[in-house]
Formats: C-alpha cells, structure tokens, sequence
C-alpha cells in the first residue's frame, strides 16, 4: 500500500466522513475546526503539525505518530494516547478537554498542558518528569507509580496524588491545592 505524504498544507472544516484522509505522513500541517471523532487515525504519522478548534474525540490512535504536534482548543475526549507509537511521541494542550483519556505507560517528559481540563485521565506508569500543568482541573485523575519528579502544579487544582504511590521529588505545588496530597488521609483541613 502506498502511504500518502503531505508536507504544509492546511485542511479547514474537514470531516473524514465527507472526505475520508489518506493514511500517511502529514508534516507541517495545520488542521483547522477538523471534526475527527470516531474517525480510524490508525498508522498515520502527524509531524510538526497543529490542530486548533478541532474534535477528535474517540478517534483510534493506534500506531498513530504524534511528533512535536500542538493542539489547541481540542476535544479530545476518551482518547487512547497509550495505543500510539511510543517511540517518539511529543506533543502539548493548551486549552482543550482531554477527559476520559488514557496516557498509560507513555514517557511524556517536559510536556506541557495549557489551560485544560484533564478529568478522569489515566497517567498510571507515566514518566511526566519536568512536564507543567499550568491552570489545568485534573479532577478524578489518577497518578499512581507516575513519575512526576520536577513536574510543575502550582496553578491547577482538583488533583489528588499520594506521595507514596508516585515519584514527586523537586514536584511544584501551591496552596490551597497541596491539600490534594493528603487526600488519601480523610482528613478535614482548614482553608
């Protein structure tokens, strides 16, 4: 099978049930208000490329390849992160809904998560080492054996890590919301 490649394009308003997107390599491409949910982004390389206003919730990502991608304003609900090629994979969030997803397993060091909510995500197993999450409501979602050495939480909130469960060393935190690491104790604290 012959894979397509396309270097800086831009597709606006696409919707692969109108137009079905060629498995391939797609570098330096912009993907502008895409509706992707539901769509089979299986074995499709996306290097360089940003996504802004897009949907992309539910979308197979297996053996999906996301190299420096940036996506903007994004849902991206319920998606399986950890099914993608781990070999390289970086990307960042600013602004996007990335509930229900999973990052299970996946080496992400110096991500960085913008202005996001991160609800009932999996980083079980995570190495997150020197990732920030600035204004981020991490709300139900799970850290446990996550490596979150130097990681950055000052300005999220709704998080709740046992420092015994997870490598936090050099980790940032600020009050109020370093009471999420005594959650596990059931105890009351003033505010």
């Amino acid at each position: 099978m012959n894979r397509a490649f396309r270097e800086g394009m831009k597709y606006e308003s696409l919707s692969p049930l109108d137009m079905p997107m060629a498995i391939g390599e797609y570098e330096n491409c912009k993907f502008i208000s895409c509706d992707f949910s539901n769509s089979d982004l299986s074995d499709m390389n996306f290097l360089e490329c940003e996504f802004r206003d897009c949907n992309l919730s539910l979308a197979k990502l297996i053996r999906t390849s996301f190299r420096e991608a940036k996506f903007i304003n994004c849902k991206l609900l319920g998606l399986h992160f950890d099914d993608c090629n781990d070999l390289i994979i970086t990307f960042e969030f600013d602004g996007c809904t990335l509930d229900l997803s999973s990052f299970f397993k996946l080496k992400l060091k110096k991500t960085r998560f913008k202005n996001s909510k991160i609800n009932d995500v999996d980083f079980t197993e995570t190495d997150l080492s020197n990732s920030s999450f600035d204004n981020c409501d991490l709300q139900k979602t799970v850290f446990e054996n996550t490596n979150l050495e130097g990681v950055d939480f000052r300005s999220s909130y709704n998080y709740s890590i046992d420092p015994e469960l997870n490598r936090i060393k050099k980790a940032k935190f600020s009050i109020p919301w370093i009471t999420g690491l005594l959650d596990k104790y059931d105890i009351e604290i003033d505010k």
